[in-house]
Order: structure tokens, then sequence, then C-alpha cells
């Protein structure tokens, strides 16, 4: 199964590690840091323009992918039916 995470942006159920919230998790260092490293690697993309309410961290050809959405974590859980909490 695939996760819709908007704008025609849909990841594998299975390879998902977590959906975190933007405003909550960015409060920590050890995340800005973590985040700013992805980017710089490359590992980063957007399913959006808009600004992001949460990121979607996953596995895809065995490297740690960051795809930053548009929808709230309880918006991108809800349309799963798979993934618990």
């Amino acid at each position: 199964m695939y996760l819709h995470i908007g704008n025609n942006k849909n990841i594998r159920e299975k390879t998902i590690i977590g959906i975190f919230d933007i405003e909550s998790s960015t409060i920590s260092n050890v995340t800005r840091k973590y985040l700013s490293a992805a980017e710089k690697k490359g590992e980063v993309e957007s399913s959006t323009e808009e600004l992001p309410k949460s990121f979607v961290l996953y596995m895809q050809d065995k490297k740690q992918r960051i795809c930053f959405s548009q929808l709230s974590t309880s918006a991108l859980l809800g349309r799963s039916g798979n993934l618990e909490n």
C-alpha cells in the first residue's frame, strides 16, 4: 500500500520510519541539525511549495529520505490504515 502525502507524492507504507510534526519536532536542536545534514546530502524533498506541516522519514534504495508535506501528521495517519500511532 502507498500513503499519499500531497501533490501526487506517494510513499510505500512499509518503507515509512516515522511521520513527524514540524512545529514540535524542530524545537530540538538535534532534529534541526539532522534535517540540515540530510538536506546537504540531497536526502530531502518536498511534496509542496506551501509551508510544510509535517515530514515523513522513509527508506528508499537503502538510504533514509525525508519528504516534507503540507498535510498535518493527523491527516497523514488518518489516510493510512496500516501505520501505528
